[in-house]
Order: structure tokens, then sequence, then C-alpha cells
């Protein structure tokens, strides 16, 4: 008969505390998923390989099939739902919305997840530095164009007031790589 030990850990799940059991083995994809009901956070290739459970862990993005849930004993853990809510959406969940980059939806929590630990590290970055970021999230639907649109439109928020410039976003022209006639 063999012996399932579980371990205590604390930590906070988009701002709440958390207090749970969590065995040896278990990931923190499991836990949330299956502990948590965090269905925000994907299930993808389980190996590491396509960003769709993408976390932050300590405001650092981190594939979650990859983390072993005793890891996170003490830490920070935010997934898309700490991001915003319908009410009140944050930046880049505005800007993928307007700029399409919201497609089957399988991978946006994901993709917003690495957007956001990218602009809290560089808040204005190029989009050579937006598609190195994004190089671990896998997307079947957009062709990455919109995405990498909605996160430089996301950058341009003006950081006194805290919300992104929509006159701004709603004027801009969305780089195509056509020439204009």
């Amino acid at each position: 008969m063999s012996k399932h030990h579980t371990y205590p850990i604390h930590f906070s799940l988009n701002g709440c505390t958390i207090d749970v059991e969590v065995g040896a083995t278990q990931t923190l994809l499991e836990l949330l998923r299956d502990k948590q009901h965090q269905w925000d956070v994907k299930l993808g290739c389980g190996k590491g390989d396509c960003g769709s459970c993408t976390v932050l862990l300590n405001d650092e993005p981190r594939l979650s099939c990859l983390v072993l849930a005793i890891q996170v004993d003490g830490a920070a853990i935010t997934t898309v739902r700490g991001l915003g809510d319908a009410e009140h959406l944050h930046p880049l969940q505005e800007a993928f919305i307007q700029y399409g980059a919201v497609q089957c939806g399988f991978c946006t929590p994901g993709m917003l997840m690495t957007a956001k630990a990218l602009l809290d590290r560089c808040p204005h970055p190029t989009r050579v530095q937006i598609r190195e970021a994004l190089a671990g999230n896998l997307c079947r639907c957009t062709g990455y164009q919109a995405v990498v649109d909605a996160i430089e439109a996301a950058s341009r928020r003006h950081p006194q007031h805290g919300q992104t410039d929509q006159n701004m976003m709603a004027t801009e022209m969305v780089d195509t790589g056509e020439e204009e006639t």
C-alpha cells in the first residue's frame, strides 16, 4: 500500500491568500485548474512547448505545467483573471480585443501574461523585443501580427493616467506589410 504524502503550502493567487495541501509531484497547472478552478490557465501541451499555461510567478512569466506546486510556497501567482475583469479590462486586454489578437482564445491567457511581464520589465518595447518575448507562446489562429500590434499599442498607455489612449489606438494604422496606395 503506497502512501501519498501531501505538503501544506501558502501563496497568493490574484491577490487572495491560499492555503492548500499539495502532492510532491503535482504541478502548478494541476493545482490551479483542479483545486483552484482557474480555467483561464490552459492545459496545452503539458510539456513546456506551447506557452498556453503561462502565469506570473512573483511577476515573472512561468510555464505552470513545468513548475511543481510545492515550489510556489510563499509566492505570488497571477493569472489572466488577475489582470482585469469585464468591467475594468487591463490595457493589454483592451488592445487584444481592439486589434483582433483574440481568435479561438486558447493561447490568449498565456500571451497576455507574457506580454504583461514584458511591459512591466520594458514599458516601451520594440517590435523585435515583443516578438522575442512571445517566442515561447504558440498560436495557430492569429499569425502573431495582431498580437504584436496589440502589445505595441498597449505599451503606449499614459503612465500618469494608467489608461490607454483610446484616440491613438482607434486611429492608428495597423502595419499590414503592404504598401499604401
